[in-house]
């Protein structure tokens, strides 16, 4: 019941693959022309030879029709080799040949063997040879059809056997048997190649497959690889690659291209007050935001942290700023995060090319130092970088690659200001200030030079240097004469490089409680942690924290209560004018108000008037520095502050002219 069950499923075109027929029909189509050329040819051959002893119908008219129906058939399977198909598609004309082999083998038979009777051994014999190579050839060409060479093989060689037995003819005998065996050779071959066939296209349907998702996977990884995993919008390595791209494009094309960098103001008191969860919804809030904004001539971009990009395609500068003008608008609007509402501001700076801009990277430093400007100068605005911009960003780099070079021991200095007391007028300390005299570019200004050292890398050397140099002057003073020294944020960003200052101070033997390391807010917020556990250990070793220019950050308050500082100093633009200014002296009351309730001693800096130094007098302020008393001085005129009244006097006209 197996077999006879495999018999007949032999017999049917298969349809439960549908890449396996597919395949099939791909293979078939090719050895089909093939096929009909064999019956063509041996049908006309053996016509050809019995066209004298056979009757015309035979060996003229059927032959002719058959031959004209083969060649049709042929020419229409060759041309249509490389038509791409359905799986439906080929099924059914796979199923169509397979219903038409069996006419086709029954009609061959039945005329070659009507043949048989005429004619001496040669035309028998052709007769033979006819079937016999007839029947192998369609096996072949029908190996990857295996039902209709199994038709062809059955209803050709089974009439062939008899009609050889029943000639008597033990040569024909032979033949017939010869046939059959060979044929049955050919079956096992055809049966053979077909699973092994069908096998290969499983395979390679399998392989297609596992392709197609690795493709698929592939192309998943690139699109997470270019997008922010928070935000879910394009992220930095997007940007830079789309921006290459476009900035190309723009040049061949003479285009105009723009590129706009987001910083928000006011983001890092959300993250230390509410947390880093809350950080994180602004931010995906942000992003929400700017993506109203993407078209197909907008780009929006995460670069990191809280910075943003943009990518603008046919944006001139009336039409670069106004947008930039509506994005800072609307990334204004209050957030609500559930447990407060929260509010930031946007800073946006804009570069446009051909302005400026060699390439895509360019074109994104010159936008980054309009943002830098931005800042500055106009906070939660927009700048679009101008030849003012130009000029200070060549002159950056010019101090950028001198100061690397630079012999610092030789050309760094330190000057000294003095810290008075009001109430006795007495020098009781010294902020020591970094002075830079560069042999080729002349003397540059610490608020330059500083900012390119902590961005290069050289600001710790400067440090530890200028550090060692103030402590052996220091060491000069009075005993009731404590040092100031500033530290950079990038001095507290490692535990070693806090050990590095502190084994200064210990080789030095300057008396650790007569030193006053000031750091700035901005020092605390890169990393409030890392930056409390330095002073921490600045503290342990006896030195004082100053927090300078308080008031002038966003959260200053937020630390004065959890970092172990001794002192505040309020930043001059609160002094300035203090006499005619009421929000002045209430800040600075408020700020000496709450030194006095904290136990944190108060130096303001930036007195220049004897009114303003009676205002603050009269508020209760006991350390004050400030042009007033001195401009700062060299460390050989530091000594004069502790001389008589006349010296001081000479020092103080000296410092004002």
């Amino acid at each position: 019941m197996h077999k006879i069950r495999w018999m007949l499923e032999a017999l049917r075109v298969p349809n439960d693959n549908p890449e396996l027929t597919l395949s099939q029909f791909e293979a078939f189509s090719k050895q089909v022309p093939l096929l009909y050329f064999i019956l063509t040819t041996n049908m006309l051959s053996l016509a050809w030879t019995h066209r004298d002893i056979a009757p015309a119908y035979l060996v003229i008219y059927l032959p002719a029709v058959l031959a004209v129906i083969f060649i049709l058939r042929g020419a229409g399977w060759f041309f249509s080799r490389h038509r791409k198909v359905d799986a439906a598609q080929a099924y059914r004309r796979l199923r169509a040949t397979n219903r038409l082999a069996a006419p086709i083998a029954i009609f061959c038979t039945a005329w070659s063997l009507a043949l048989l009777p005429y004619g001496n051994g040669y035309e028998q014999a052709h007769v033979a040879f006819f079937m016999a190579i007839t029947v192998i050839g369609c096996i072949f060409c029908l190996m990857h059809l295996r039902s209709a060479a199994m038709v062809v093989t059955v209803l050709v060689n089974i009439p062939f056997f008899i009609a050889m037995v029943l000639s008597g003819e033990p040569t024909f005998v032979a033949t017939g048997v010869n046939v059959i065996l060979v044929s049955m050779a050919m079956i096992a071959i055809l049966l053979t190649h077909y699973r092994d066939f069908r096998q290969l296209a499983e395979q390679r349907h399998v392989l297609q497959a596992q392709n197609k998702t690795m493709q698929v996977l592939s192309d998943e990884n690139l699109r997470l690889a270019n997008l922010d995993s928070l935000t879910l919008i394009a992220n930095r390595r997007s940007f830079f690659h789309t921006l290459e791209r476009r900035h190309a494009q723009a040049e061949a094309e003479g285009g105009i291209l723009a590129v706009g960098v987001i910083d928000l103001d006011g983001f890092k008191p959300i993250n230390d007050m509410y947390g880093h969860s809350a950080g994180d919804r602004v931010l995906v809030e942000i992003a929400e935001r700017l993506k109203r904004f993407e078209s197909d001539t907008i780009s929006v971009y995460r670069l990191g942290g809280d910075e943003f990009a943009l990518i603008l395609t046919a944006f001139d500068e009336a039409n670069a700023m106004a947008l930039g003008t509506r994005i800072c608008d609307a990334i204004a609007q209050r957030i609500n995060l559930g447990s407060g509402i929260v509010q930031v501001t946007a800073s946006l700076g804009i570069a446009l090319y051909p302005d400026v801009g060699e390439n895509g990277h360019d074109l994104y430093e010159r936008a980054d130092y309009a943002l830098y400007t931005a800042k500055r100068h106009n906070r939660a605005g927009v700048v679009v970088f101008n030849a003012v911009q130009a000029r200070e960003l060549s002159r950056q780099k010019v101090v950028e690659e001198t100061l690397q070079v630079a012999d610092l021991e030789k050309e760094l200095s330190l000057v000294y200001q003095p810290i008075m007391d009001v109430a006795s007028r007495r020098c009781v300390g010294f902020e020591a200030l970094a002075r830079w005299n560069c042999p080729t570019i002349g003397p540059v200004s610490p608020a330059e030079f500083i900012p390119i050292a902590e961005y290069n890398g050289r600001i710790g050397l400067i440090t530890r240097l200028l550090l060692e140099r103030a402590l052996s002057t220091a060491a000069t003073w009075p005993d009731d004469v404590f040092l100031s020294f500033n530290l950079s944020p990038h001095d507290l960003v490692t535990i070693e490089g806090v050990m590095r200052l502190i084994g200064i101070v210990e080789d030095s033997g300057f008396d650790p409680r007569r030193i006053t390391f000031e750091i700035t807010e901005t020092a605390v917020m890169s990393d409030f942690e890392q930056a409390s556990t330095a002073i921490h250990l600045l503290r342990q070793l006896g030195c004082g924290i100053a927090l300078d220019d308080f008031g002038t950050g966003y959260a200053s308050l937020s630390y004065v209560h959890r970092l172990p500082l001794s002192k505040i100093k309020v930043d001059g633009s609160f002094v300035s004018e203090i006499h005619r200014r009421g929000t002045s002296f209430k800040i600075v009351k408020s700020v000496l108000a709450l030194c006095s309730e904290m136990g944190l001693e108060a130096i303001v800096e930036g007195v220049e008037t004897e009114e303003e130094l009676v205002i603050l007098e009269e508020l209760g302020v006991r350390s004050v520095q400030g042009y007033h008393f001195a401009r700062p001085m060299a460390d050989a005129l530091t000594h004069t502050l502790f001389a008589g009244p006349e010296d001081k006097a000479a020092v103080k006209l000296r410092g004002r002219s």
